[in-house]
């Protein structure tokens, strides 16, 4: 079974407040993430993978995307 992150354990692992990442949910931009009813929940794996995506060489890098 996979064991799936609550908003604030993914964001104490990502080193973000939880309502950054409530803030993502809304608009784009954020982790990919799971609903099952009313809970969020997070898949480790898509959080690195979105460390990942978002990693920069350089801060021009950031806004040529």
């Amino acid at each position: 079974m996979i064991e799936l992150l609550c908003t604030e354990d993914a964001a104490r692992v990502l080193g973000l407040a939880p309502q950054t990442l409530a803030i993502l949910r809304v608009e784009g931009g954020g982790p990919k993430y799971v609903k099952l009813g009313r809970s969020v929940r997070y898949d480790p794996a898509d959080l690195s993978a979105w460390v990942e995506a978002n990693k920069r060489a350089s801060t021009s890098e950031a806004s040529a995307r």
